[in-house]
């Protein structure tokens, strides 16, 4: 089968590899129908992942329809129509019975290096053989291990554009404000207004928030947050970020705020305050109220030096984070798009078959031509 693989830093090609098979009971095979990029795929793209192997199919935000299921698999049938969650969960270890599927122990494919902050959490398509990834989405089938437990029926009404956000982009938006405990009247800031962020900010307006504010620099993505999200767009550049905030908080702060700009591999949407990509989070820290929440989506940020901490402790900041959501999400995601409350099409600025996906990553790596997300159909 055709896949996209990574060839080295700044390298992607479409090359011949394998069909997938079935490994165990409780795999099924899917035939890929939608693939898209990711942020979280801009460290492995730029030679950043020490880790990684030349010819490793990539992607982990995919759709697609079922063509073999393992003996062990109850929930899926033949030409059903799914999403796959992007973290591998099986559902049964202590912590996806603590309903931690994001942390599970055994989604690492048994091969995962654990690096220097402990013990690995779940797998995830597209990531390197030697961090305990699966063979990604950006390909023409993909094998999807404890398929009862990661992936999901695609309702009728809802087509593939829509429903392939459901796989990664709109559980880490849910998950955020979950993770920010989000409540009626409250005042939000999200740093970054790409997909993640954007969905962070409507997911946020649907708990109930009485004002959303989303931080960017970028006009384009601006404009989508103030047509599409109910939430404030507020320019990086054009103003005094922190006072700003203040003054729509009643002087107070935002009780919550989520970085959700990125991963450092991409250009800077912030300026530039030293080699490790934290500024956003740093803004996040002090612009929060006493006793609020900062919340810190997405991967890619191993280390970040000069972290406020004494604003933290100060303030009596929580700091929550969360690399990726699990997939347990992913059906009340599914219901909202289906009642038209969650819309996502437009972050699709981009479509493009599989063989023009090193152009694909490339205008999404670049921000160019307005591009959001680049969503690939084998």
């Amino acid at each position: 089968m055709r896949a996209l693989c990574w060839e080295g830093a700044g390298a992607l090609a479409v090359r011949e590899v394998p069909d997938p098979e079935l490994r165990n009971a409780h795999d099924m095979i899917v035939r890929v129908r939608r693939s898209m990029t990711c942020g979280g795929d801009l460290p492995l793209l730029a030679g950043r992942v020490p880790e990684a192997a030349a010819g490793e199919v990539l992607g982990h935000e995919f759709l697609g329809e079922v063509v073999e299921v393992g003996p062990g698999v109850r929930r899926h049938r033949l030409a059903d129509r799914v999403v796959v969650g992007a973290a591998v969960a099986c559902g049964a270890c202590w912590f996806c019975r603590q309903g931690l599927l994001a942390c599970c122990d055994n989604g690492t494919g048994g091969a995962a290096a654990e690096p220097e902050w402990g013990p690995p959490a779940a797998g995830c398509y597209g990531r390197p053989t030697r961090l305990g990834g699966f063979a990604g989405g950006h390909a023409e089938y993909v094998r999807v291990p404890y398929a009862d437990v990661g992936a999901y029926p695609v309702p009728e009404e809802v087509d593939d554009d829509r429903a392939v956000f459901a796989a990664d982009a709109a559980p880490a938006g849910w998950h955020g404000v979950e993770l920010g405990g989000v409540a009626p009247g409250d005042v939000v800031a999200v740093w970054g207004a790409g997909a993640v962020g954007q969905l962070t900010a409507g997911a946020a307006v649907a708990r109930g928030a009485a004002r959303v504010i989303v931080v960017d620099e970028h006009d384009d993505r601006l404009d989508m947050v103030a047509r599409h999200t109910g939430a404030e767009p507020l320019h990086h550049r054009s103003v005094d970020v922190l006072a700003e905030l203040r003054e729509r908080s009643g002087g107070r702060g935002p009780d919550v705020c989520v970085d959700a700009a990125g991963p450092p591999s991409a250009p800077a949407r912030w300026p530039t305050a030293g080699p490790d990509g934290g500024v956003a989070l740093r803004e996040a820290v002090h612009a929060c109220r006493k006793g609020g929440t900062v919340v810190v989506l997405g991967g890619g940020t191993p280390f970040v030096d000069r972290f406020p901490l004494g604003a933290v402790t100060d303030k009596g900041l929580t700091v929550r984070g969360g690399s990726r959501a699990g997939p347990d999400a992913i059906p009340a995601l599914l219901d909202r798009m289906a009642r038209g409350e969650l819309v996502t099409e437009h972050l699709a600025t981009h479509r493009l078959p599989l063989d023009r996906g090193a152009l694909g990553y490339a205008l999404f790596r670049d921000r160019a031509d307005g591009c959001v997300r680049t969503v690939f159909t084998p």
